[in-house]
């Protein structure tokens, strides 16, 4: 049995189709005729954008409009201004179209890599991708096409491209298996929405197993097992028949309010980083967006967007909700998210340092910029400001007052705007939840967000594998944070959200429920199970749970009992 990250649910049985790498090596040559050589690049990048509409074109048929936006995405990137022009400086320099590429994908490849959230990591996966696509059209390389592969087919591979994945026939596919991947990754998102098992990052399972090899896939496990016996495809199959009759369940919950067995209702959000991915929330059923993670908007360029940009995405990701909530996160810039063109200093710790709300208020005109955008956005919706890395109510008195002159500015533009925009507050800070009474005087609402609470109660970096057995939101230390952020919500009369990944955790579900969380904000593959979840519980039976959990002293204890519970 081999063993990968299971990263879209299912049992597949099937054969395998090896797919083999394409070699793009080069010997790098220098250039003589550089405007030829500009001229060939952009005949390239003439070429890339006219197969990425094709792309997008057959994934909108096959997968919707969601996962279209993975390709237009990364046709945005390749058409960046600071990467085609470093490209072209390289080409004058001398060097061959493909060595000048390559190079610059390679600096961002190397930026977006180091970052600690798997979000913003995936921004390298696109970056490999787009520098692939593009050797292989400099090179006049055809890429591997997947669109007429018998049925019952295992495709295995060191890596798929989205191009790769946007061309199968899902109908022929039992499973796919990778060498590299992560649960972000384009071909886990895809493998996902086209509903194929998937496991990915099984070290030389290309080397492993061989054309024609029977093999099962346990999406859900991760597990894969070449060559079964009877006994196990016996077990498999009843397994995966299961697993098809706990997916029609699932799809029961579509459509329905978000309400436990006792009747308490609760809003079911998700987590978005672009406009385009509001149509990933409405198509999983998000009641609307409770973090929209307005960073990404900063990203892949060479200088910041203007008021005037900024707007136009916010206007289009509120008008696409038709009426539903949209909470807008300001710049959470630094920390492992740090923009080149912004000319932040470099810090020994910058997780502690300059970043979040501490840059946006220092950087007062260009805050605004993003303040008046999301203003002017509000006239065409329901939206909300969420304020990051808050640990004193003088930063939300101080964004308070630079939204009051925002207002002014617009009027005396004439330029509509929300008058009443609600401001709420991340508490992801121990300092912020020491002083949560007192912010909930200041704030609207409240958002948790257990991935850096967690960090930073606990004193650790969850990307560092020698501290890692502290980072977990079960915790005690973490949910005792937790409890007391909601109880200092309710008791000021302001609502509570969570949107970090512990709300989806079947385990943490009967806690939150029972500290009395108003809002879930989950990513969008999680809303019908999180529904679901939600739907089994009573508060009766969730606070007699929690009432054990808060009496126990480690995390292992609690994570123990909440297994037995489920």
């Amino acid at each position: 049995m081999l063993k990968g990250i299971a990263v879209s649910g299912g049992i597949g049985i099937g054969k395998v189709m090896l797919i083999e790498d394409q070699s793009l090596d080069y010997t790098p040559v220098k250039v003589s005729d550089i405007k030829e050589e500009k001229k060939r690049f952009n005949r390239a990048l003439s070429e890339f954008s006219k197969k990425s509409e094709q792309l997008i074109q057959q994934l909108m048929e096959s997968a919707g409009e969601n996962e279209a936006a993975i390709i237009r995405g990364q046709s945005v990137m390749l058409r960046d201004p600071y990467l085609i022009g470093e490209t072209e400086k390289l080409i004058s320099d001398g060097k061959c179209a493909e060595q000048a590429f390559e190079t610059v994908c390679d600096t961002f490849i190397s930026i977006f890599s180091t970052a600690a959230e798997d979000i913003i990591k995936q921004r390298a996966a696109d970056m490999r991708d787009i520098k692939a696509a593009m050797l292989r059209q400099l090179l006049g390389i055809t890429e591997v096409r997947l669109n007429n592969i018998p049925s019952g087919t295992v495709i295995v591979a060191r890596e798929l491209t989205p191009s790769m994945t946007a061309d199968i026939n899902k109908e022929n596919v039992a499973a796919i298996v990778t060498e590299t991947g992560s649960t972000t990754s384009h071909t886990a998102i895809l493998a996902r929405v086209l509903e194929i098992p998937a496991v990915l990052s099984i070290p030389d399972i290309t080397k492993i197993l061989k054309n024609g090899n029977k093999v099962i896939v346990d999406g859900n496990s991760g597990e894969v097992i070449p060559e079964p016996d009877n006994i196990q495809m016996e077990v498999y199959t009843r397994r995966r028949e299961k697993y098809i009759g706990e997916k029609r369940e699932l799809e029961s919950f579509r459509g329905q309010p978000t309400i436990s067995a006792s009747g308490e209702r609760y809003s079911l959000f998700c987590n978005i980083g672009t406009p385009e991915d509001t149509f990933k929330a409405i198509d999983a059923d998000g009641e609307g967006i409770g973090l929209f993670r307005s960073e990404f908007i900063f990203m892949n360029r060479n200088s910041a967007p203007s008021e005037q940009q900024q707007f136009e995405q916010y206007k289009k990701a509120v008008m696409m909700l038709k009426g539903k909530p949209l909470t807008i996160r300001t710049l959470d810039v630094g920390g492992d998210k740090a923009l080149p063109y912004l000319g932040m200093p470099k810090e020994d710790n910058p997780f502690m340092g300059f970043r979040a709300i501490r840059y946006c208020l220092k950087k007062r005109d260009f805050f605004k910029d993003q303040l008046r955008a999301i203003l002017r956005a509000g006239a065409y919706g329901n939206i909300s400001v969420l304020l990051p890395m808050i640990t004193c109510t003088d930063e939300v008195i101080a964004v308070r007052e630079l939204i009051e002159e925002c207002g002014k500015e617009l009027d005396i533009r004439n330029t509509e705007y929300d008058r009443d925009i609600r401001v709420g507050v991340m508490i992801e800070t121990p300092a912020a939840v020491a002083i949560a009474d007192q912010l909930a005087d200041e704030a609207d609402f409240f958002s948790i967000g257990t991935n850096d609470l967690t960090g930073y109660m606990m004193a650790c970096d969850r990307g560092n594998a020698d501290v890692g057995y502290l980072y977990s939101s079960f915790q005690p230390a973490v949910l005792r944070a937790v409890e007391r952020t909601i109880r200092c919500g309710k008791e000021k009369k302001i609502p509570v959200k969570m949107c970090g990944e512990a709300a989806a955790d079947p385990m943490m579900i009967p806690l939150l429920i029972s500290f009395g969380l108003n809002e879930f904000s989950v990513s969008p593959p999680s809303v019908l199970r999180v529904r679901k979840c939600i739907s089994e519980w009573t508060k009766k039976n969730a606070d007699n749970v929690t009432e054990k959990v808060m009496k126990l002293r480690t995390e292992r204890e609690i994570v123990e009992y909440l297994k037995t519970v489920l």
